[in-house]
């Protein structure tokens, strides 16, 4: 958790507070929306973002207790400044019909295995692949933005029923992803789930 917050992000919060009234929602599903929509500066994803509470603080729990986070390109990556990523698109190769972002997903499941934070915030092909593994998450958030494939692949992880963030439209991206996980960090932890 950070200990200060830069003035201009105040304001920009206290902005965004008087344009949308949040608080009808649970604690860790505000602070992922406010950081989303903050990072964004689009009032659409308070109605667009999808996600549970519970699945939140199972995710912030495993990020506490030391969950690797992967990403799917270096963008993503680049927006989470408190905790080390994974992130194999550099070592990854086209090939066999797949991209080289859904094959650094492939690179990045065989590193790390089961019970990761999985942030996709670019390629619509990273979290088909995803989809495809039994990689068993901690938590994904799957924000892939663009007009092939993007609201396909996060309509296809709602109805996984794996414990997620995603969003309806084809919006998306590096930033909005990697907001999303750190909306995790910064909110203060909560130390049970409801049963």
């Amino acid at each position: 958790m950070r200990a200060t917050v830069h003035p201009i992000e105040q304001e920009s919060y206290a902005i965004l507070r008087s344009r949308v009234d949040l608080s009808r929602l649970p604690p860790l599903h505000r602070a992922v929306v406010e950081r989303v929509v903050h990072s964004s500066a689009d009032l659409d994803y308070v109605d667009d973002l999808v996600t549970d509470e519970q699945w939140l603080r199972a995710g912030q729990q495993a990020l506490l207790a030391g969950a690797p986070v992967v990403t799917d390109v270096e963008m993503v990556a680049a927006g989470i400044t408190t905790r080390e990523t994974v992130c194999r698109v550099r070592q990854a190769r086209a090939g066999d019909g797949r991209t080289r972002s859904a094959e650094a997903v492939r690179l990045a499941f065989e590193e790390v295995g089961p019970g990761a934070v999985w942030v996709v915030g670019c390629a619509p092909t990273a979290l088909f692949e995803l989809l495809s593994l039994d990689v068993r998450p901690a938590l994904v958030i799957g924000l892939p933005v663009g007009f092939v494939g993007a609201a396909e692949s996060k309509a296809a992880l709602r109805e996984s029923g794996l414990p997620a963030v995603s969003n309806i439209s084809e919006k998306g991206g590096s930033a909005v992803a990697s907001a999303a996980l750190n909306a995790l960090l910064y909110a203060a932890p909560h130390t049970e789930l409801p049963a």
